[in-house]
C-alpha cells in the first residue's frame, strides 16, 4: 500500500493493489474508486467492539479490500490539523481517544485507562485512551499542529489534557491536581493536569477540539 498526505486541511490518500486492504472506523471514508469491496464487522469480537465504542470510535470497523490494482481510498481530516503516519515496528503507542483514522490489518487496537480510576474519572477526557500495537501503517489525526518532545528517564512535564496527542508506551501518564485552591479556582487552567514522565517520545497538539468549541460557542445563535 502506498499513501500520500496532502493539503492544508489534510487528506490521506491510499493506493491499494489487488488483495490489499485497509481498516478504518465506520464513517471515516471520504471517497474511493469503485474497485474496492467493503466488509463491516466488530473486528475482534463484540467485547473489542464495545471497548472501541467507549473511545467514540464506534462498535464497528470497516475493511476495504482492493479487487483490482491501482485502487484509491481517501480519508479527510475532520478538523483543521494534521494526519500523522506512524510506521509501526512491533511497538506500542498510546493516543488520545478518537485519534484513529486508518491502518492495515496487522495493527491491534485496545482501550487503556489511567492507573487510578478516580483520577481518570475526575480528570475528564484523559480517563480513556487508545493503545495501538503491531506492525505496519497506522494513521492518526491530531487537532492543530504537533510539537514533539523526547523525554529522558525521570524527566517530566505537565500538560493540559486536551493537548496530549500521543506518547510512547514507556512514558508514564498520571493526573495531577493543580496546587493551591486559588490557583485551581481562578487560574483558568482547570483543576487537573496530565503529568507525562520519560523515557520516551511525547507529541502534543496545539488546538484541542475542546478549546475550539469553547471559542465558537459564544457565537452560536440560540433561540430566546
Amino acid at each position: 500500500m502506498n499513501h500520500t498526505i496532502e493539503g492544508k486541511y489534510p487528506v490521506l490518500r491510499c493506493k491499494l493493489n489487488r488483495g490489499e486492504s485497509i481498516i478504518c472506523s465506520a464513517g471515516n471514508m471520504s471517497w474511493m474508486t469503485d474497485g474496492l469491496s467493503l466488509e463491516t464487522s466488530s473486528r475482534g469480537g463484540l467485547f473489542k467492539g464495545l471497548t472501541r465504542a467507549m473511545t467514540g470510535e464506534g462498535l464497528f470497523q470497516n475493511r476495504y479490500r482492493a479487487n483490482e490494482d491501482g485502487q484509491e481510498i481517501a480519508f479527510a481530516a475532520s478538523l483543521p490539523g494534521e494526519i500523522v503516519h506512524i510506521n509501526m515496528r512491533n511497538q506500542s503507542v498510546i493516543a488520545q481517544k478518537s485519534a484513529f483514522i486508518a491502518s492495515n490489518e496487522q495493527i491491534d487496537f485496545e482501550v487503556v485507562f489511567t492507573k487510578r480510576f478516580s483520577a481518570g474519572l475526575i480528570g475528564g477526557e484523559g480517563f480513556i485512551l487508545q493503545k495501538f500495537s503491531g506492525y505496519g501503517d497506522l494513521f492518526l489525526e491530531a487537532d492543530g499542529s504537533l510539537i514533539e518532545y523526547d523525554l529522558r528517564s525521570g524527566e517530566s512535564m505537565l500538560v493540559d489534557q486536551g493537548h496530549v496527542f500521543m506518547f510512547d508506551e514507556t512514558v508514564t501518564y498520571s493526573i495531577e491536581t493543580v496546587k493551591g485552591l486559588k490557583n485551581m479556582m481562578f487560574g483558568g487552567e482547570g483543576a487537573f493536569l496530565v503529568k507525562l514522565s520519560g523515557p520516551g517520545k511525547v507529541m502534543l497538539q496545539t488546538m484541542p477540539i475542546s478549546n475550539l468549541a469553547e471559542k465558537i460557542i459564544p457565537f452560536v445563535p440560540t433561540s430566546n
